[in-house]
Protein backbone atom coordinates (compact mmCIF):
# COMPACT_ATOMS: atom_id res chain seq x y z
CA UNK A 1 0.00 0.00 0.00
CA UNK A 2 2.74 2.02 0.70
CA UNK A 3 4.52 1.95 -2.49
CA UNK A 4 1.16 2.30 -4.50
CA UNK A 5 0.68 5.49 -2.51
CA UNK A 6 4.12 6.37 -3.55
CA UNK A 7 3.55 5.96 -6.76
CA UNK A 8 0.42 8.03 -7.14
CA UNK A 9 2.28 10.65 -5.46
CA UNK A 10 4.64 10.42 -7.89
CA UNK A 11 2.34 11.09 -10.62
CA UNK A 12 0.50 13.75 -9.19
CA UNK A 13 3.60 15.67 -8.65
CA UNK A 14 4.55 15.13 -12.84
CA UNK A 15 1.14 15.88 -13.59
CA UNK A 16 1.47 19.10 -11.77
CA UNK A 17 1.42 22.16 -14.15
CA UNK A 18 4.80 23.61 -14.94
CA UNK A 19 4.47 27.19 -15.85
CA UNK A 20 7.50 29.40 -16.65
CA UNK A 21 8.65 31.44 -14.77
CA UNK A 22 10.35 34.50 -16.10
CA UNK A 23 13.93 35.64 -14.53
CA UNK A 24 16.41 38.57 -16.07
CA UNK A 25 19.86 36.44 -16.19
CA UNK A 26 22.74 38.49 -17.75
CA UNK A 27 26.65 37.95 -16.80
CA UNK A 28 26.33 37.56 -12.84
CA UNK A 29 28.74 37.81 -10.01
CA UNK A 30 28.70 35.04 -7.63
CA UNK A 31 26.91 36.77 -4.96
CA UNK A 32 23.85 37.93 -7.94
CA UNK A 33 23.57 34.38 -8.76
CA UNK A 34 23.55 32.92 -5.29
CA UNK A 35 20.60 35.58 -4.58
CA UNK A 36 18.90 35.07 -8.34
CA UNK A 37 19.03 31.21 -7.67
CA UNK A 38 17.30 31.67 -4.51
CA UNK A 39 14.44 33.85 -6.03
CA UNK A 40 13.82 31.21 -8.66
CA UNK A 41 13.84 28.33 -5.92
CA UNK A 42 11.46 30.20 -3.53
CA UNK A 43 9.21 31.33 -6.67
CA UNK A 44 8.84 27.61 -7.41
CA UNK A 45 7.72 26.86 -3.73
CA UNK A 46 5.76 29.04 -3.50
CA UNK A 47 3.70 27.71 -6.88
CA UNK A 48 4.50 24.05 -5.76
CA UNK A 49 5.88 23.44 -9.09
CA UNK A 50 8.21 20.62 -9.75
CA UNK A 51 11.02 21.16 -12.63
CA UNK A 52 10.94 19.31 -15.85
CA UNK A 53 13.98 16.63 -14.77
CA UNK A 54 16.45 16.48 -17.55
CA UNK A 55 19.48 15.58 -14.83
CA UNK A 56 19.82 12.03 -16.03
CA UNK A 57 23.61 11.61 -15.12
CA UNK A 58 23.57 13.35 -12.05
CA UNK A 59 20.76 10.69 -10.61
CA UNK A 60 17.53 9.34 -12.21
CA UNK A 61 14.39 8.69 -10.09
CA UNK A 62 13.81 5.16 -8.39
CA UNK A 63 11.39 3.18 -10.52
CA UNK A 64 8.40 2.15 -9.02
CA UNK A 65 8.86 -1.26 -9.56
CA UNK A 66 12.14 -0.96 -8.18
CA UNK A 67 10.65 0.24 -5.03
CA UNK A 68 8.11 -2.14 -4.70
CA UNK A 69 10.62 -5.29 -5.04
CA UNK A 70 12.48 -3.26 -1.97
CA UNK A 71 9.39 -2.34 0.43
CA UNK A 72 9.08 -5.92 1.60
CA UNK A 73 13.00 -5.72 3.13
CA UNK A 74 12.45 -2.24 4.50
CA UNK A 75 9.63 -3.79 6.42
CA UNK A 76 8.88 -7.44 7.84
CA UNK A 77 12.06 -8.91 6.20
CA UNK A 78 15.03 -7.02 8.08
CA UNK A 79 16.88 -9.69 9.26
CA UNK A 80 21.04 -9.78 8.54
CA UNK A 81 21.66 -10.99 5.87
CA UNK A 82 24.75 -12.63 7.84
CA UNK A 83 22.85 -13.73 10.32
CA UNK A 84 22.92 -17.41 9.21
CA UNK A 85 20.80 -18.74 12.38
CA UNK A 86 17.42 -18.24 11.89
CA UNK A 87 14.54 -17.18 9.21
CA UNK A 88 15.64 -13.86 8.92
CA UNK A 89 18.66 -14.11 8.13
CA UNK A 90 18.32 -16.58 5.89
CA UNK A 91 15.19 -14.74 3.83
CA UNK A 92 17.26 -11.91 3.74
CA UNK A 93 20.67 -13.68 2.35
CA UNK A 94 18.34 -15.06 -0.28
CA UNK A 95 17.58 -11.99 -1.50
CA UNK A 96 20.78 -10.82 -1.52
CA UNK A 97 21.88 -13.33 -3.42
CA UNK A 98 19.12 -13.19 -6.16
CA UNK A 99 20.51 -9.11 -6.54
CA UNK A 100 23.71 -10.45 -6.90
CA UNK A 101 22.46 -12.89 -9.44
CA UNK A 102 20.87 -10.18 -11.48
CA UNK A 103 23.67 -7.58 -11.45
CA UNK A 104 25.79 -10.30 -12.89
CA UNK A 105 23.14 -11.03 -15.22
CA UNK A 106 23.16 -7.63 -16.82
CA UNK A 107 27.14 -7.26 -17.60
CA UNK A 108 27.89 -11.42 -18.22
CA UNK A 109 29.67 -12.16 -15.12
CA UNK A 110 29.54 -14.68 -12.46
CA UNK A 111 27.57 -13.50 -9.30
CA UNK A 112 30.55 -14.29 -6.82
CA UNK A 113 32.24 -11.60 -8.66
CA UNK A 114 30.00 -9.40 -7.72
CA UNK A 115 30.58 -7.07 -4.43
CA UNK A 116 28.53 -4.69 -2.95
CA UNK A 117 29.86 -1.23 -2.47
CA UNK A 118 27.82 2.15 -1.04
CA UNK A 119 28.09 3.23 -4.52
CA UNK A 120 30.64 3.65 -7.61
CA UNK A 121 32.81 6.52 -5.96
CA UNK A 122 33.95 3.98 -3.52
CA UNK A 123 34.20 1.33 -6.39
CA UNK A 124 36.77 3.45 -8.28
CA UNK A 125 38.88 4.09 -4.74
CA UNK A 126 38.33 0.41 -4.02
CA UNK A 127 39.50 -1.24 -7.77
CA UNK A 128 41.90 1.64 -8.56
CA UNK A 129 43.69 2.04 -5.16
CA UNK A 130 43.48 -1.55 -4.04
CA UNK A 131 44.50 -3.40 -7.16
CA UNK A 132 47.69 -0.92 -7.15
CA UNK A 133 48.71 -1.39 -3.17
CA UNK A 134 48.38 -4.99 -4.07
CA UNK A 135 50.97 -5.17 -6.40
CA UNK A 136 52.78 -2.13 -5.20
CA UNK A 137 55.82 -4.69 -4.85
CA UNK A 138 56.30 -5.67 -8.56
CA UNK A 139 54.37 -2.73 -10.15
CA UNK A 140 54.03 1.16 -9.41
CA UNK A 141 52.36 2.41 -12.41
CA UNK A 142 48.86 3.15 -13.14
CA UNK A 143 47.11 4.89 -16.31
CA UNK A 144 44.34 6.80 -16.62
CA UNK A 145 42.69 9.90 -18.84
CA UNK A 146 42.43 13.74 -18.01
CA UNK A 147 38.49 13.01 -18.40
CA UNK A 148 37.85 10.69 -15.54
CA UNK A 149 35.13 11.67 -12.94
CA UNK A 150 36.77 13.19 -10.18
CA UNK A 151 36.87 10.34 -7.62
CA UNK A 152 38.93 8.51 -10.16
CA UNK A 153 41.27 11.49 -10.70
CA UNK A 154 41.82 11.81 -7.12
CA UNK A 155 42.33 8.43 -6.19
CA UNK A 156 45.42 8.42 -8.64
CA UNK A 157 46.78 11.53 -6.88
CA UNK A 158 46.48 9.95 -3.72
CA UNK A 159 48.45 7.04 -5.59
CA UNK A 160 50.94 9.29 -6.27
CA UNK A 161 51.18 10.88 -2.72
CA UNK A 162 52.12 7.28 -1.99
CA UNK A 163 55.04 7.16 -4.44
CA UNK A 164 52.94 5.46 -7.54
CA UNK A 165 53.62 6.86 -11.20
CA UNK A 166 50.41 7.99 -12.79
CA UNK A 167 50.11 8.85 -16.87
CA UNK A 168 46.76 11.24 -17.51
CA UNK A 169 45.88 9.98 -21.09
CA UNK A 170 45.06 13.35 -23.09
CA UNK A 171 41.77 12.71 -25.29
CA UNK A 172 41.25 14.02 -28.60
CA UNK A 173 38.68 16.41 -29.19
CA UNK A 174 35.68 14.42 -29.22
CA UNK A 175 36.86 13.33 -26.15
CA UNK A 176 37.89 9.62 -27.17
CA UNK A 177 41.16 8.20 -26.22
CA UNK A 178 43.64 6.72 -28.63
CA UNK A 179 44.58 3.19 -28.68
CA UNK A 180 47.86 3.97 -29.54
CA UNK A 181 48.69 6.54 -26.84
CA UNK A 182 47.78 3.96 -24.76
CA UNK A 183 49.77 1.49 -26.00
CA UNK A 184 52.83 3.76 -25.57
CA UNK A 185 51.75 4.76 -22.39
CA UNK A 186 51.81 0.93 -20.92
CA UNK A 187 55.30 0.10 -19.24
CA UNK A 188 56.47 -3.06 -17.34
CA UNK A 189 55.55 -1.66 -14.42
CA UNK A 190 52.14 -0.83 -15.62
CA UNK A 191 49.71 -2.25 -13.21
CA UNK A 192 46.43 -0.70 -13.81
CA UNK A 193 44.65 1.32 -16.77
CA UNK A 194 41.16 2.94 -15.17
CA UNK A 195 39.47 4.40 -18.50
CA UNK A 196 35.61 5.04 -18.14
CA UNK A 197 32.98 3.44 -19.86
CA UNK A 198 31.09 6.72 -21.07
CA UNK A 199 31.63 10.15 -19.67
CA UNK A 200 28.84 12.04 -17.33
CA UNK A 201 29.75 14.95 -18.65
CA UNK A 202 29.70 14.88 -22.17
CA UNK A 203 28.01 11.04 -22.68
CA UNK A 204 31.30 10.20 -24.86
CA UNK A 205 31.69 6.47 -25.30
CA UNK A 206 34.98 4.71 -25.48
CA UNK A 207 36.09 2.15 -27.27
CA UNK A 208 36.08 -0.68 -24.29
CA UNK A 209 36.67 -3.69 -26.21
CA UNK A 210 39.88 -2.08 -28.09
CA UNK A 211 41.40 -1.28 -24.55
CA UNK A 212 40.19 -4.72 -22.71
CA UNK A 213 42.07 -6.49 -25.30
CA UNK A 214 45.25 -4.38 -25.60
CA UNK A 215 45.52 -4.40 -22.00
CA UNK A 216 45.07 -8.34 -21.75
CA UNK A 217 47.75 -8.67 -24.60
CA UNK A 218 50.00 -6.72 -22.56
CA UNK A 219 49.10 -8.03 -18.92
CA UNK A 220 47.86 -5.64 -17.53
CA UNK A 221 44.44 -5.25 -15.04
CA UNK A 222 41.78 -2.86 -17.01
CA UNK A 223 39.18 -1.38 -14.34
CA UNK A 224 36.21 1.14 -15.82
CA UNK A 225 34.19 3.65 -14.61
CA UNK A 226 30.48 2.11 -15.86
CA UNK A 227 28.30 4.24 -13.80
CA UNK A 228 26.66 5.83 -16.74
CA UNK A 229 27.17 2.95 -19.09
CA UNK A 230 25.55 -0.08 -16.63
CA UNK A 231 21.49 -0.63 -18.55
CA UNK A 232 22.17 1.93 -20.90
CA UNK A 233 23.91 0.29 -23.44
CA UNK A 234 25.16 -3.76 -23.90
CA UNK A 235 28.12 -4.63 -21.82
CA UNK A 236 30.01 -8.15 -21.24
CA UNK A 237 32.88 -8.16 -19.35
CA UNK A 238 34.40 -11.27 -21.05
CA UNK A 239 34.17 -10.26 -24.36
CA UNK A 240 35.40 -6.58 -23.68
CA UNK A 241 38.11 -8.00 -21.29
CA UNK A 242 37.24 -5.97 -18.11
CA UNK A 243 38.77 -7.25 -15.12
CA UNK A 244 37.15 -4.68 -12.73
CA UNK A 245 33.70 -2.26 -13.46
CA UNK A 246 32.18 0.00 -11.20
CA UNK A 247 28.58 0.05 -10.53
CA UNK A 248 26.11 2.97 -9.34
CA UNK A 249 22.56 1.77 -7.93
CA UNK A 250 21.02 5.64 -9.05
CA UNK A 251 22.10 5.90 -12.67
CA UNK A 252 20.28 3.26 -13.22
CA UNK A 253 16.76 3.69 -11.75
CA UNK A 254 17.61 2.53 -8.45
CA UNK A 255 17.99 3.69 -4.89
CA UNK A 256 21.19 6.10 -3.92
CA UNK A 257 23.62 4.87 -1.36
CA UNK A 258 24.32 1.20 -3.12
CA UNK A 259 26.62 -0.03 -6.05
CA UNK A 260 28.75 -2.78 -6.97
CA UNK A 261 32.34 -3.39 -8.06
CA UNK A 262 32.89 -6.38 -10.51
CA UNK A 263 36.14 -8.10 -9.26
CA UNK A 264 37.24 -10.95 -12.27
CA UNK A 265 38.04 -14.23 -10.93
CA UNK A 266 39.53 -16.20 -13.42
CA UNK A 267 42.11 -14.75 -14.07
CA UNK A 268 41.97 -13.55 -10.52
CA UNK A 269 42.29 -9.78 -9.70
CA UNK A 270 43.70 -9.50 -6.45
CA UNK A 271 43.12 -6.49 -4.75
CA UNK A 272 43.87 -4.50 -0.88
CA UNK A 273 40.20 -4.00 0.73
CA UNK A 274 39.76 0.01 1.61
CA UNK A 275 37.14 -1.22 4.48
CA UNK A 276 37.58 -3.71 6.64
CA UNK A 277 36.26 -5.52 9.46
CA UNK A 278 34.02 -8.50 9.53
CA UNK A 279 35.48 -9.69 6.17
CA UNK A 280 32.01 -9.61 5.02
CA UNK A 281 32.23 -9.72 0.19
CA UNK A 282 34.68 -12.24 0.05
CA UNK A 283 36.76 -10.01 2.55
CA UNK A 284 37.08 -7.40 -0.23
CA UNK A 285 34.26 -4.62 1.71
CA UNK A 286 33.40 -5.48 5.34
CA UNK A 287 30.63 -4.10 6.60
CA UNK A 288 26.65 -5.49 6.81
CA UNK A 289 25.28 -5.34 3.32
CA UNK A 290 22.20 -3.12 3.19
CA UNK A 291 19.52 -5.55 2.19
CA UNK A 292 16.72 -3.00 1.12
CA UNK A 293 19.18 -1.42 -1.15
CA UNK A 294 21.11 -4.44 -2.44
CA UNK A 295 17.59 -5.62 -3.59
CA UNK A 296 16.51 -2.41 -5.32
CA UNK A 297 20.10 -2.49 -7.40
CA UNK A 298 19.39 -6.17 -8.27
CA UNK A 299 15.89 -5.24 -9.26
CA UNK A 300 16.85 -2.34 -11.34
CA UNK A 301 19.25 -4.15 -12.88
CA UNK A 302 16.75 -6.93 -13.47
CA UNK A 303 14.62 -4.07 -15.36
CA UNK A 304 17.58 -2.06 -17.06
CA UNK A 305 18.72 -6.00 -18.75
CA UNK A 306 14.72 -6.80 -19.93
CA UNK A 307 14.22 -2.59 -21.02
CA UNK A 308 17.39 -2.18 -22.51
CA UNK A 309 16.73 -2.05 -25.95
CA UNK A 310 13.22 -0.14 -25.43
CA UNK A 311 15.02 2.61 -23.32
CA UNK A 312 17.95 3.06 -26.01
CA UNK A 313 15.41 4.19 -28.81
CA UNK A 314 13.33 6.03 -26.26
CA UNK A 315 16.21 7.87 -25.44
CA UNK A 316 17.87 7.81 -29.15
CA UNK A 317 14.27 9.63 -30.61
CA UNK A 318 14.38 12.25 -27.61
CA UNK A 319 17.43 12.91 -27.95
CA UNK A 320 17.41 13.69 -31.55
CA UNK A 321 14.08 15.80 -31.06
CA UNK A 322 16.06 17.86 -28.55
CA UNK A 323 19.20 18.35 -30.90
CA UNK A 324 17.46 18.94 -34.01
CA UNK A 325 14.83 21.01 -32.20
CA UNK A 326 17.53 23.64 -30.84
CA UNK A 327 19.76 23.19 -33.98
CA UNK A 328 16.86 24.50 -36.24
CA UNK A 329 15.81 27.26 -33.86
CA UNK A 330 19.33 28.45 -32.33
CA UNK A 331 22.72 29.46 -34.50
CA UNK A 332 26.37 29.52 -33.36
CA UNK A 333 25.36 25.93 -30.94
CA UNK A 334 28.18 23.39 -30.55
CA UNK A 335 27.68 20.15 -29.28
CA UNK A 336 30.50 18.88 -27.11
CA UNK A 337 31.75 15.09 -27.60
CA UNK A 338 32.37 12.62 -30.56
CA UNK A 339 28.60 12.28 -32.05
CA UNK A 340 30.22 9.07 -33.77
CA UNK A 341 30.40 7.53 -30.60
CA UNK A 342 28.01 9.46 -27.83
CA UNK A 343 25.25 7.83 -25.33
CA UNK A 344 22.15 9.55 -26.83
CA UNK A 345 20.93 10.74 -23.24
CA UNK A 346 23.64 12.71 -22.55
CA UNK A 347 23.78 15.79 -25.01
CA UNK A 348 25.92 19.20 -23.56
CA UNK A 349 25.37 22.19 -26.03
CA UNK A 350 27.67 25.17 -25.68
CA UNK A 351 26.08 28.42 -26.96
CA UNK A 352 27.96 30.78 -28.26
CA UNK A 353 28.06 34.10 -26.27
CA UNK A 354 25.65 33.14 -23.50
CA UNK A 355 27.19 31.81 -19.94
CA UNK A 356 25.85 28.23 -18.67
CA UNK A 357 25.17 29.45 -15.03
CA UNK A 358 22.66 32.62 -16.69
CA UNK A 359 20.83 30.25 -18.97
CA UNK A 360 20.38 27.28 -16.41
CA UNK A 361 18.91 30.63 -13.95
CA UNK A 362 16.31 31.48 -16.99
CA UNK A 363 15.82 27.43 -17.12
CA UNK A 364 14.92 27.54 -13.77
CA UNK A 365 11.88 25.21 -14.58
CA UNK A 366 13.55 22.94 -16.15
CA UNK A 367 16.37 20.45 -13.71
CA UNK A 368 19.31 20.88 -15.94
CA UNK A 369 23.57 20.74 -15.45
CA UNK A 370 26.24 22.85 -16.71
CA UNK A 371 28.52 19.42 -15.92
CA UNK A 372 29.23 16.74 -13.46
CA UNK A 373 27.02 17.27 -10.28
CA UNK A 374 29.71 16.16 -8.33
CA UNK A 375 31.89 19.40 -9.47
CA UNK A 376 28.97 21.97 -10.43
CA UNK A 377 29.19 24.24 -7.40
CA UNK A 378 32.40 25.20 -9.10
CA UNK A 379 33.00 28.57 -11.54
CA UNK A 380 35.81 27.30 -12.71
CA UNK A 381 35.09 25.98 -16.65
CA UNK A 382 34.58 22.00 -16.55
CA UNK A 383 38.07 20.25 -17.03
CA UNK A 384 36.54 17.28 -19.07
CA UNK A 385 35.98 20.42 -22.10
CA UNK A 386 39.26 22.13 -21.09
CA UNK A 387 40.30 18.82 -21.70
CA UNK A 388 39.03 18.30 -25.59
CA UNK A 389 40.49 21.76 -25.99
CA UNK A 390 37.41 24.27 -26.04
CA UNK A 391 38.14 27.96 -24.84
CA UNK A 392 36.94 28.95 -21.39
CA UNK A 393 33.97 31.24 -23.36
CA UNK A 394 32.69 28.06 -24.68
CA UNK A 395 33.59 25.65 -21.51
CA UNK A 396 31.27 28.36 -19.71
CA UNK A 397 28.43 28.41 -22.33
CA UNK A 398 27.52 24.76 -21.67
CA UNK A 399 24.73 23.24 -20.80
CA UNK A 400 24.07 19.26 -19.91
CA UNK A 401 20.70 18.13 -20.81
CA UNK A 402 20.03 14.72 -19.50
CA UNK A 403 17.19 12.36 -20.95
CA UNK A 404 15.92 9.73 -18.98
CA UNK A 405 13.16 6.54 -19.09
CA UNK A 406 10.82 8.58 -18.16
CA UNK A 407 11.50 11.65 -20.53
CA UNK A 408 8.37 12.52 -22.49
CA UNK A 409 8.10 14.39 -26.14
CA UNK A 410 6.66 17.29 -24.28
CA UNK A 411 8.64 17.88 -21.89
CA UNK A 412 11.50 17.96 -24.77
CA UNK A 413 9.05 20.02 -26.75
CA UNK A 414 9.09 22.69 -23.81
CA UNK A 415 12.66 22.81 -23.26
CA UNK A 416 13.50 23.13 -26.82
CA UNK A 417 11.07 26.63 -27.16
CA UNK A 418 12.07 27.77 -23.44
CA UNK A 419 15.82 26.92 -24.73
CA UNK A 420 15.15 29.51 -28.05
CA UNK A 421 13.32 31.95 -26.00
CA UNK A 422 15.88 32.49 -23.16
CA UNK A 423 19.16 32.07 -25.58
CA UNK A 424 17.70 34.61 -27.90
CA UNK A 425 17.18 37.36 -24.93
CA UNK A 426 20.72 36.47 -23.48
CA UNK A 427 22.28 37.19 -26.08
CA UNK A 428 20.40 40.31 -27.16
CA UNK A 429 21.45 41.68 -24.09
CA UNK A 430 25.00 40.44 -24.66
CA UNK A 431 27.13 43.49 -26.23
CA UNK A 432 29.82 40.52 -28.03
CA UNK A 433 27.09 39.00 -29.77
CA UNK A 434 26.04 42.35 -31.55
CA UNK A 435 29.94 42.70 -32.46
CA UNK A 436 29.82 38.92 -33.59
CA UNK A 437 26.59 39.87 -35.56
CA UNK A 438 28.17 42.20 -37.46
CA UNK A 439 30.90 39.98 -38.66
CA UNK A 440 33.84 41.23 -36.08
CA UNK A 441 36.27 38.17 -35.36
CA UNK A 442 35.99 38.84 -31.55
CA UNK A 443 39.14 36.43 -31.39
CA UNK A 444 41.43 39.63 -33.19
CA UNK A 445 40.19 41.60 -30.69
CA UNK A 446 43.19 42.85 -28.06
CA UNK A 447 41.07 44.07 -25.40
CA UNK A 448 43.14 46.87 -22.78
CA UNK A 449 43.34 45.91 -19.39
CA UNK A 450 42.25 47.73 -16.24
Amino acid sequence: MLAQSLRTLAVRCRAAARPAVRQHAGRLSTTARTHTRAAAEQALAAKNVMPIYLDAQATTPLDPRVLDAMMPYMTENYGNPHSRTHKYGWETESAVDTAREQIASLIGAHPKEIIFTSGATESNNTAIKGVARFYKGKKHHVITAQTEHKCVLDSCRVLQEEGFEVTYLPVSKGGLVSLDDLAAAIRPTTALVSIMAVNNEIGVVQDIAGIGKLCRERGVFFHTDAAQAVGKIPLDVAALNVDLMSISGHKLYGPKGVGALYVRRRPRVRLEPIITGGGQERGLRSGTVPSPLAVGLGAAAALAQRELDYDYAHVSRLSRRLVDGIAARVSDVVRNGDADHVYPGCVNLSFSFVEGESLLMALKNVALSSGSACTSASLEPSYVLRALGAEDDMAHSSIRFGIGRFTTESEVDYVVENVEAHVTRLREMSPLWEMHQEGIDLKTIQWSQH
